[in-house]
């Protein structure tokens, strides 16, 4: 069995790194929740969960658009 703790601080390590589904925003031209999802490889809840919090950091930006969420970049601060 492949430990997942990290071997210095002993904490779990993330499976789906943030990096990651800022990336697949970043890359997608319409980042709605299911495409983020599958470019991550993570389920729809667990990406849907991700994203919220990140929007709540700031990291991301979320609206609905016909339904659906679609997360982007926040607007550079001027």
């Amino acid at each position: 069995m492949q430990n997942d703790r990290d071997e210095d601080s002993g904490k779990f390590r993330e499976q789906y790194p943030t990096e990651s589904f800022l990336k697949a925003v970043n890359e997608l031209d319409m980042a709605t929740t299911s495409k983020v999802a599958e470019s991550v490889g993570c389920s729809y809840d667990l990406a849907y969960r991700r994203l919220t919090t990140m929007a709540d950091e700031g990291q991301v930006v979320k609206s609905e658009v016909g339904g659906s969420f679609v997360w982007s970049e926040p607007e550079p601060e001027r």
